[in-house]
C-alpha cells in the first residue's frame, strides 16, 4: 500500500516542490536550501502514490539520494508518473541512477567509488550552472556513491564529469530533466545551494512567495479555525520550538490557551524564573508552574543507564503533566512543538502519527487516555525557520538564538547518577563557561556548547592541601544544520581562562578538559 500525502492546509496557496526521499540521511537538506531560496517544498517517501501526487500538484520534482543500489532488482524507483507530469525534476546521487535507469539508460557498480571530497569539471553549458558554474572550469564537490550511470537515456548529454563519474551532471533540457552524481545540498558542495535556486527559480520559474511573515498570518488562521472556542494546553519547556508555539497559539485565541510548564529540578542556572518572567510578565499567558523536581530526583536516584534516565524524566514528565491537566480541566486541544524534522521521521517513513511530546525534545508519549487532538503550528517548519518566525513574533534574541537545550536536560550531562550536589556543580560549572563565551563574543557563532560533569574524580594539589573533586567536559560545535558538526576552535588562552575560573569559582571541579570530537550525522548530546 502505497501512502498519501497530507500537506499541511498553510501551504496550500505556495508554489510547491516534491522531494522523493530513497532514504539519503542527508534529505532534509535538500528541503532546507530549497526553503531558504524561499521555495516550499514538502519531503515525502518514493513510493507515495500516483493520485497523491496530482493532488500535490508540484511545480517541480526533486529525487533524492539513497543508500540502495538501481542495479538490484529490488532497488527502489521513483513513481513513472514524476516523468509524466510535464514538471521540471530533480535527480541526485541514487536519484539520478534512478531516473537514468527508468528513461532507458544503465546503471553498474563502479570499480571507483567516491565517498568524500571530489572535483567535477564542467564540460558544456546549461541552465543549472548559469551564473554559478563556467565552462572549462573544476569545482569541489561532495560525492557518496558506489555505482554509476554508464549509458544516458536518450535526449540527455553530458555536462559534467569527475575522476569515478563520466556523468557527474546529465541533463534533458528539452523535458527539462536534470540529474547530479554529487550532492548539491550539503555545505561540503559549495554552491550547492546556488545550483539548488537554479533548479526552483530558473529551470521551474518558481517566484520564491515563501515567507516567515505569510506563514504567520496562514498559521493564525488555521489555529482559529481548527480550535473554534474550545481551550488548548501546551507543555512549556522553555526551549525555543515551545515558546514560539505558545505566542504563535496566543496571538490566535488568547486566553483559551494555558500553558503548562513543568519544572523538573534539571535546567540550566535561572531558566525557570525567566520562563516564568518572559510568559507571565511580558506576554501575559496564563501559565501553570509546577515545580516536580523533587519527584524527578526522587524517581533517578541511583540510575546510571542513560536510556533508563530518559524513560524515568519522560514518564515523570506524563505523570506531572497529566495531573495539571486534570486540574486545569476543560480542554480540548493539545499544542505541540512538533518541526518537520519530527514529521518526516514519524509519519513519512514509519507509518504512523507520532504521539512525544516534541515540545519537551522526546522525553515522554502523549497518553491516549487523554484524548487531546493535537494542534502542531510549527510542524511545517526546520528548525531555523522557527527562529525565523520567533524573531517575527517578537520574541527576545536570548531566547530564539538560545543553543539547543535536551528536554532531559542536565540529566545526559552527567553521566552516572543524578544527585543534587552534581547539579549544582554543573550548573555552575556551566554559567561559568557560557559567560566566557558571551564575553568573547563567541555565543553566536558556535550552534550549542555546554558542560559535561564527568564521572571521574581526579587528584589535585590546590594552595597548600589537595582536592579530590570532579572533572568538566567542555563542548563547543559549530554546525549549520544540526545533522553534522565540528568542534569550534577555540584559541589555547580562551580555554586557560574558562579553565581558571571554573577551577575557582565552582567548588567540585579541579580539573578542566575540552572534547574536540566532530560528529557525523547523529546526536550531538553526550550520552
Amino acid at each position: 500500500m502505497t501512502p498519501d500525502i497530507k500537506s499541511a492546509p498553510a501551504s496550500a496557496g505556495h508554489e510547491r516542490v516534491l522531494i522523493l526521499d530513497f532514504g539519503s540521511q542527508v534529505t532534509q537538506l535538500i528541503a532546507r536550501r530549497v526553503r531558504e531560496s524561499g521555495v516550499y517544498c514538502e519531503i515525502h517517501p518514493f513510493s507515495v502514490s500516483a493520485d497523491a501526487i496530482r493532488a500535490f500538484a508540484p511545480k517541480a520534482i526533486i529525487l533524492s539520494g539513497g543508500p540502495a543500489s538501481v542495479t538490484r532488482p529490488d532497488g527502489p524507483r521513483a513513481p513513472a508518473i514524476v516523468f509524466e507530469l510535464g514538471v521540471p525534476v530533480l535527480g541526485i546521487c541514487y536519484g539520478q541512477q534512478a531516473m537514468c535507469a527508468q528513461l532507458g539508460g544503465m546503471v553498474e557498480r563502479s570499480d571507483q567509488r567516491e565517498f568524500g571530497r571530489a572535483t567535477v569539471e564542467i564540460k558544456e553549458d546549461c541552465a543549472l550552472f548559469e551564473g554559478v558554474w563556467e565552462r572549462g572550469r573544476r569545482y569541489e564537490v561532495w560525492m557518496s556513491h558506489g555505482d554509476r550511470v554508464t549509458r544516458l537515456p536518450a535526449g540527455f548529454r553530458v555536462v559534467a564529469t569527475s575522476e569515478g563519474a563520466p556523468f557527474a551532471t546529465a541533463v534533458d533540457e528539452t523535458r527539462r530533466f536534470y540529474s547530479t552524481m554529487f550532492h548539491p545540498e550539503v555545505v561540503h558542495t559549495p554552491d550547492g545551494a546556488r545550483l539548488l535556486r537554479n533548479f526552483t527559480h530558473r529551470i521551474a520559474g518558481l517566484r520564491g512567495d515563501w515567507t516567515m511573515a505569510a506563514f504567520r498570518r496562514e498559521a493564525v488562521e488555521k489555529i482559529r479555525a481548527q480550535v473554534g472556542k474550545e481551550k488548548v494546553i501546551c507543555g512549556l519547556s522553555g526551549g525555543v520550538d515551545s515558546s514560539v508555539a505558545a505566542v504563535l497559539i496566543h496571538e490566535a485565541i488568547g486566553d483559551q490557551l494555558t500553558c503548562i510548564f513543568v519544572d523538573h529540578g534539571l535546567l540550566r542556572a535561572g531558566e525557570a524564573d525567566e520562563v516564568l518572567r518572559l510568559f507571565r510578565g511580558h506576554y501575559n499567558i496564563p501559565l501553570v508552574h509546577r515545580d516536580a523536581s523533587a519527584d524527578f530526583l526522587g524517581r533517578l536516584a541511583g540510575v546510571s543507564d542513560p536510556e533508563q534516565k530518559r524513560k524515568i524524566i519522560g514518564a515523570t514528565f506524563i505523570d506531572v503533566f497529566e495531573e495539571e491537566s486534570r486540574r486545569i480541566g476543560g480542554a480540548a486541544f493539545l499544542a505541540q512543538g512538533t518541526l518537520y524534522p519530527d514529521v518526516i521521521e514519524s509519519v513519512s517513513f514509519t507509518g504512523g502519527p507520532s504521539v512525544t511530546i516534541k515540545s519537551h525534545h522526546n522525553v515522554g508519549g502523549l497518553p491516549a487516555r487523554m484524548r487531546l487532538k493535537l494542534v502542531e503550528p510549527l510542524r511545517e517548519l526546520f528548525k531555523d525557520e522557527v527562529r525565523a518566525l520567533g524573531y517575527e513574533l517578537g520574541l527576545p534574541q536570548s531566547l530564539v538564538g538560545r543553543h539547543p537545550f535536551p528536554g532531559p536536560g542536565l540529566a545526559i550531562r552527567i553521566p552516572g547518577d543524578i544527585t543534587p550536589e552534581k547539579l549544582m556543580i554543573l550548573r555552575k560549572a556551566d554559567t561559568v563557561y557560557l559567560d566566557e563565551i558571551r564575553k568573547a563574543g563567541l555565543y553566536d557563532a558556535i550552534w550549542q556548547a555546554f558542560a559535561v560533569l564527568l564521572p571521574v574524580r581526579t587528584v589535585g594539589v590546590m594552595g597548600d592541601s589537595r582536592s579530590y573533586e570532579f572533572v568538566c567536559a567542555l563542548r563547543a560545535v559549530t554546525s549549520t544544520d544540526g545533522m553534522t558538526a565540528e568542534s569550534y576552535p577555540f584559541e589555547h588562552a580562551f580555554l586557560a581562562r574558562v579553565a581558571t575560573r571554573m577551577v575557582n569559582e565552582v567548588r567540585g571541579v579541579n580539573r578542566v578538559v575540552y572534547d574536540v570530537t566532530s560528529k557525523p550525522p547523529g546526536t550531538i548530546e553526550w550520552e
